[in-house]
């Protein structure tokens, strides 16, 4: 299992720094994040290191995920949330801040007021729909070369 000595999240795994777990087992942690953006807001990660989305084995990606809904029904039980949101961002441009793969799950109270602000600026008005074909197949020739 690779683990980087300089990760935050590796140390967790470690057991070099504590942290509030919400689940545990051979593959996969989930705790509580230390800074709260609401209430319940909880991370979820491999024990294994592995950077990004980018960098995650499929394999992982399919554990992970398949434990996403247990986590999520857990925190919605726990909490009297008005719904959820899953994030993660990826490199330092979408304000990834620890580099090791992690999902946040962040419990939502009243979207006006619970701390979370997602901002969408849309673009719909740049692409056409021939555009957006094009990228679509762009992507599509990629999936193609990689699988």
């Amino acid at each position: 299992m690779a683990h980087d000595p300089d990760c935050i999240f590796c140390k967790i795994v470690a057991e070099e720094i504590p942290a509030a777990k919400v689940y545990e087992d051979d593959y996969a942690l989930a705790f509580m994040d230390i800074s709260q953006v609401t209430k319940g807001h909880t991370l979820l990660i491999p024990k294994d290191h592995q950077p990004n989305i980018f960098e995650l084995q499929e394999e992982t990606a399919a554990y992970l995920f398949s434990l996403a809904p247990k986590i999520a029904r857990a925190i919605e039980s726990e909490f009297q949330l008005e719904g959820m949101n899953l994030l993660n961002n990826n490199h330092e441009t979408a304000d990834q801040s620890v580099f090791h793969f992690h999902l946040h799950f962040l419990p939502r109270y009243d979207k006006d007021a619970d701390g979370y602000k997602p901002k969408w600026q849309t673009h719909s008005d740049q692409y056409t729909a021939e555009d957006l074909q094009h990228m679509a197949a762009s992507v599509k020739k990629q999936l193609d070369l990689t699988t």
